[in-house]
């Protein structure tokens, strides 16, 4: 209730932000990606953030709302990743771009190391069921994407032909959900890249490669 009527006395009043909202939400990505969501208070929030908790209410809602538009930020966009998976090569260009580019961001120097798929619910209860639903459909969705750019190459033969797509999809997830772990039990970029490799044996080439080699 405390937080329906701040949000309502907000729109009342009609005052502009006083902060840049693009930059107090990825702040607030950070803390999420680097303490968890349930484990991160509304008073951590509004410390990284630099805003009050009237104006985070106002300008994002509830800790449920920014969390989720957090989330958004970070994975980014279905279509835009599709786009990317369609315009690499092959299956297996793509798939090693997705984990070397985990590998980057996971050790980056200005974020917390890790994904934040994996580290914001890895502790959640029952009462934060709905954001790991959330979580859940997000490496969902990129695995599907995955699986279709796969079972585009074993439609060309660049793939063989018993190759197991939707195995192979979550292969990849699964590996790059590891790679967080990794990361955040502090394995350097090079050790990650070495995964990333090793993973790509997984995919074995289909006659119409193996024909262009030979």
């Amino acid at each position: 209730m405390m937080i329906a009527m701040k949000e309502s006395q907000a729109k009342k009043t009609g005052r502009p932000l006083s902060f840049e909202r693009g930059v107090a939400l990825e702040r607030a990505m950070h803390a999420f990606w680097r303490h968890g969501y349930e484990t991160t208070s509304v008073a951590e929030l509004t410390a990284a953030m630099g805003v009050t908790a009237p104006s985070l209410y106002a300008a994002f809602g509830d800790k449920k709302s920014l969390f989720l538009e957090a989330l958004r930020l970070y994975a980014g966009e279905p279509a835009a990743i599709g786009a990317a998976l369609d315009a690499a090569p092959s299956a297996r260009a793509a798939v090693l771009a997705m984990l070397e580019g985990a590998a980057a961001r996971f050790t980056g120097e200005s974020t917390p190391p890790g994904c934040l798929l994996a580290s914001a619910t890895a502790s959640g209860s029952a009462a934060s069921a709905e954001v790991q639903a959330v979580v859940a459909g997000v490496r969902h969705d990129i695995a599907t994407l995955v699986r279709r750019r796969i079972e585009r190459d074993v439609a060309l033969g660049l793939l063989a032909a018993d190759t197991d797509a939707p195995a192979l999809a979550q292969l990849a997830i699964g590996v790059i959900q590891g790679m967080s772990v990794l990361a955040r039990d502090g394995l350097g970029r090079a050790a990650l890249l070495g995964v990333a490799a090793q993973a790509m044996h997984a995919f074995r080439a289909g006659p119409a490669v193996l024909f262009a080699d030979g």
